[in-house]
């Protein structure tokens, strides 16, 4: 399989991409948008399964993340979506991918493809959003109901530290693991590329700690507030919505998505939490490649 790496200058910045497969090979290539926001390419990196099906895979790392432009300097005014969709495009323009490609994005990668596909753009010919919620108001709120499920001494270790201002100690990472394996990834212990992302997010967590927060429940960066409920109407391309059975972007957090996209269809995997590419990584491609090669 032919495997491509390189950067595509942003500005004054670099975002790096890795393309598995030909994007000459008559099929709308696939382009992968991590989540986050504040991850890496490494645990979405399963997707490059799909080139199998002869159709081109493009992950890329978003500036301030992994092999991209870091730039731990910079506040909240700075991380946005705006930046984010800006360049999403840079990179199909610089990739030459305007004449055709498809979007799958992960988590805040989905938020991040829906905000991107409700304008349109050209060349899209079919969007997936894999375990996103449409509003982050509804993600605490079901975050906060999945948390009063966990053991009593859990609750009580993340609500002591979230109220001391603690949340970087080692007590509140171990008491966040319990959440995390039954809502984020439960394969235990993560694989190796899973594992990677999360350590990416120690080393330099200035975009996951201004945008979101310390960890997936304790929402309180610059994206508390965010929306898209309202403005799914007008994506013009065919819809796939991913989310498992044990998500933390539970069904209230997709059905938004459900509701408004005009042409949607939606697949819940029975074992997965909030990543069936890794969960059920064979039946999840299979049914990804299946919905592009059926649209695109």
């Amino acid at each position: 399989m032919l495997i491509t790496e390189g950067y595509a200058p942003y500005g004054e910045y670099q975002t790096w991409y890795r393309i598995t497969g030909d994007l000459k090979s008559g099929k709308p290539p696939l382009i992968v948008a991590h989540g986050g926001p504040g991850c890496t390419h490494d645990y979405v990196d399963s997707f490059k399964d799909i080139a199998a099906t002869g159709r081109a895979v493009v992950h890329y790392d978003q500036v301030g993340n992994g092999k991209s432009t870091h730039l731990p300097e910079k506040g909240g005014d700075f991380w946005t979506v705006d930046f984010f969709k800006a360049e999403l495009h840079n990179l199909i323009d610089h990739l030459g991918l305007r004449g055709g490609y498809c979007l799958l994005g992960q988590s805040w990668g989905g938020m991040l493809g829906a905000e991107f596909s409700v304008d349109r753009p050209a060349g899209l010919k079919a969007l997936v959003i894999a375990n996103s919620p449409a509003s982050l108001k509804t993600w605490v709120a079901e975050a906060n109901r999945l948390r009063a499920d966990l053991p009593a001494d859990v609750q009580a270790t993340l609500l002591a530290h979230e109220k001391a201002g603690t949340t970087d100690s080692e007590a509140y990472a171990k008491a966040t693991d319990v959440f995390n394996q039954r809502h984020v990834c439960r394969i235990v212990p993560m694989p190796p590329e899973v594992q990677r992302t999360f350590d990416a997010i120690a080393a330099d967590p200035t975009v996951y700690h201004t945008m979101n927060g310390p960890n997936e429940f304790h929402v309180i960066g610059t994206m508390k507030d965010w929306s898209i409920e309202g403005r799914l109407s007008t994506i013009n391309v065919p819809v796939l919505l991913i989310s498992g059975k044990y998500d933390e972007a539970t069904e209230a957090c997709v059905q938004p998505y459900a509701d408004e996209i005009p042409d949607v269809r939606w697949r819940i995997f029975e074992h997965s939490s909030h990543m069936p590419h890794v969960e059920e990584r064979e039946a999840c491609m299979a049914h990804v490649s299946a919905f592009l090669d059926e649209v695109a």
